[in-house]
Order: structure tokens, then C-alpha cells, then sequence
């Protein structure tokens, strides 16, 4: 994949962010793409025009009424001399611009006017990732075109930890080489994926489940929809945003999720990460159940879920080309695996060690080892994300 030859047009908005925008130009420039910069006024407070234009080697532009730039080139033409306009870091305040059609700076007027593809890399407190505003923000702009790429989960530097840290300068060059020279091996296919917990109901206000985020099976799901695949992300109750670009079915029980499965059939692969419950109440009670003085606690009899991953598998005709399974374990994490491929019929077993000291479990990264028919591949310790790319692109090598 190459974008030697493409051009650029970076917008560098507020942010403590912003200094890796810097990083962000060295790479695209290591890679023969050239870079014209336009640094916002809050942009500006954080990083040089100067430094800008070192790294680029080209003039940046800041000002919306500068006679000498409009007689030179003009907004307009500004706006459209790239391949590719890239907003990072994309504050909340240029994205609410974007999503209201403002163009009361040069920034938002060159978003405004480009007829080029747009990719935006969000960076924000967490508290404002989350506000309703931004997410209304992002569900809008994505329905008109606008391709994202992060935030990540991380500390930030108002010292908390949570979604809206700005991706790393490599993963947004990644999802720049993606957009500019596209690599698209899944494109016609279908994947389907299961994600987070399920919930089963006790009564009303209680439930058994487990500590999964979802943020793995998410992570699978964006990065099989960045390789051109047709995503059905079936999902239990979880925290994490929708991934842009996929069909997402929100189920709460493991029934729930099998019947979801089954009719999101037929698809050319199935990665089934989800952390369904093995066992639901045979009767959950329609009313809280009281906690009396003096009373036993109640008798709950459980009885075994479906298992979603060996009926898919079993399906016959139906069943798709390849299925994934996960095998979380703390014990025989190996042994375990390796059996739970055989009885259940899969194609390949993500492995993974989720005692609680590895910190996996809800975590941000993964340590997983791959089984497949041909033997087993043992991971670095990495970001779920990109676990998720590299288990992409091994699907991607079988299905192409």
C-alpha cells in the first residue's frame, strides 16, 4: 500500500493533542505524501506555525480573510487541492462546526467546500466524548460520509482515563493509507461478530454476568468494516460506542444473541468473542425478589444456555466458511483451548489468560495466542485494537 504522490490537507485544531500533529506530517511525509497544514486559532495555542512548516515544507494557512492567500490560491481552492482532508486532532468544538455546516473560520470553510473524502481523529475529555451533544455530532457526520478513525481509551492529560485520547500518529496514517490507496480484501463479504456480556435475569433489578467490555469484539468488528467486509456486530449490554460502519444488534440474553446469530445468517465468517453467561434462572420472577429479616436467600436453579459458538459451527449449509471462537480461561489456558476448538467444531480459537492479574478482562489490551488447524501463534502483549487488525487481516488471507 503506498500514497507516495498523494497530497494532504491537515487541519490542526485545539487540543493538547495537537503536538502530535507533528509526528502525524513526519510520517506522511516518510511516505512521499505531501502536507499542506491549516492550524486553527485554538490550534495555535499548542503548536507553531513554524513547526508546521518545517515538517511539511510547505506555507500554513491560518487566516479566512487573507488577501494575499485568496489572490494566491483562494479558500475554495484550497479546500480541493488534496486528495484527502484529515482533522487531527478534531476537537469537539471543529466537529459541532461540521455537524451545524459553520464556516466562520478558514477551517470550517474548507470543510464546508472540499469535495474530497474527510477523516477526522477525534481527541477530547471523555466527559465530552460521552455528552450527548458529540455523539449526536458524530452519528450525523458519519451518516454523511465523514470516515473516523479513534479516540482511543487512555489517561488523559486533565488526568483522567477513558475514551477520547487522540489515536496514535500511526494508526491515523494507517486509516490514511486505507483511505488513499484502499485495500479492500473483504469487500463483498460478510462477517458476523458477537461482542461484551450477556445479562440473565434473576427478576427485574438483578441479573447474572460477567466483567466483559466489549472493547475486543468491538475492536474486531470496526477493523473487519475497515477491510471492506459487510459487519453484523451483535452485541450484549455495554459501555463502548457502536463501531462506524457496521449493523449493530443490541441483545441482553444469551437466547437473545443466538437468535440474533441465526438470523444474521448466512455470512462468510463468525467471530464469536462475546462472554456469554453459561447459565440463566429457570424461572426468573417477575417481581423483586425481597430480602426479608430472618429469611434464607432464595434457591435460584440454573440451567445451561444455548452455546452459540457450537450451534453456529454445526449449522450445516449454513454454516460460514470460518468460525472463531475465544477461550477465556485462568487455568490450562492451552489445553483448554485446544479442546474447546475440537468439541465445538471451530475453525480457529482465540486463547486468552483472563486471570484477574493480567488485567485483561475490561482491560485495554489482549495477550492472545491463535489456534488454528495448522498449530498455534502466540501474540505480543498489544492494544486490543490492534489485536483486532491483525485478526482481521489473518481472516482476510483465508477468505480473499
Amino acid at each position: 500500500m503506498t500514497i507516495e504522490g498523494k497530497r494532504v490537507l491537515l487541519i490542526v485544531s485545539g487540543g493538547i493533542a495537537a503536538f502530535k500533529a507533528l509526528e502525524l506530517i513526519r510520517l506522511l511525509r516518510g511516505c512521499g505524501c505531501g502536507v499542506t497544514c491549516v492550524l486553527t486559532t485554538a490550534g495555535a495555542q499548542f503548536v507553531t506555525p513554524l513547526s508546521l512548516q518545517a515538517l511539511s515544507e510547505c506555507k500554513v494557512y491560518t487566516d479566512l480573510f487573507s488577501l494575499t492567500d485568496e489572490s494566491e490560491m483562494g479558500h475554495i481552492q484550497l479546500s480541493r487541492s488534496a486528495d484527502l482532508v484529515v482533522v487531527a486532532p478534531a476537537s469537539a468544538d471543529i466537529l459541532a462546526k461540521m455537524a451545524a455546516g459553520l464556516a466562520g473560520d478558514l477551517a470550517s470553510t474548507l470543510l464546508l467546500a472540499t469535495d474530497k473524502p474527510v477523516l477526522v481523529a477525534p481527541a477530547m475529555n471523555m466527559r465530552m466524548w460521552q455528552h450527548a451533544a458529540t455523539v449526536a455530532n458524530m452519528a450525523l457526520l458519519a451518516a454523511r460520509g465523514i470516515h473516523v478513525v479513534g479516540p482511543d481509551e487512555g489517561a488523559m492529560a486533565c488526568n483522567e482515563f477513558g475514551p477520547g485520547r487522540l489515536t496514535e500518529p500511526p494508526a491515523i496514517l494507517a486509516a490514511i493509507e486505507a483511505l488513499l490507496a484502499p485495500a479492500r480484501p473483504l469487500a463483498g463479504r460478510h462477517a458476523l461478530v458477537t461482542s461484551g456480556p450477556t445479562h440473565e435475569l434473576i427478576d427485574p433489578v438483578r441479573y447474572i454476568a460477567n466483567r466483559s467490555s466489549g472493547r475486543q469484539g468491538h475492536a474486531i468488528a470496526a477493523s473487519l468494516a475497515e477491510l471492506g467486509a459487510r459487519v453484523t456486530l451483535v452485541s450484549g449490554p455495554v459501555s463502548v460506542p457502536d463501531p462506524i460502519g457496521v449493523t449493530v444488534k443490541h441483545v441482553e440474553s444469551a437466547q437473545q444473541m443466538l437468535d440474533a446469530c441465526q438470523a444474521a445468517l448466512p455470512a462468510d465468517v463468525a467471530v464469536f468473542a462475546a462472554a456469554v453467561a453459561d447459565w440463566h434462572v429457570a424461572r426468573a420472577a417477575s417481581g423483586k425478589i425481597k430480602k426479608l429479616p430472618g429469611a434464607a436467600p432464595p434457591a435460584l436453579e440454573l440451567v445451561a444456555n444455548p452455546d452459540i459458538l457450537a450451534t453456529v459451527a454445526q449449522s450445516g449449509p449454513r454454516r460460514p466458511r470460518l468460525v472463531i471462537g475465544f477461550a477465556a480461561e485462568t487455568d490450562d489456558l492451552m489445553a483448554n483451548a485446544q479442546a474447546k476448538r475440537a468439541r465445538k467444531n471451530a475453525d480457529w480459537i482465540v486463547a486468552n489468560d483472563v486471570s484477574p492479574a493480567t488485567g485483561i478482562m475490561g482491560g485495554e489490551e489482549n495477550v492472545v495466542h491463535l489456534i488454528t488447524q495448522d498449530g498455534v501463534e502466540d501474540w505480543p502483549r498489544l492494544a486490543k485494537q490492534e489485536v483486532a487488525r491483525r485478526l482481521a487481516a489473518r481472516i482476510a488471507t483465508v477468505l480473499r
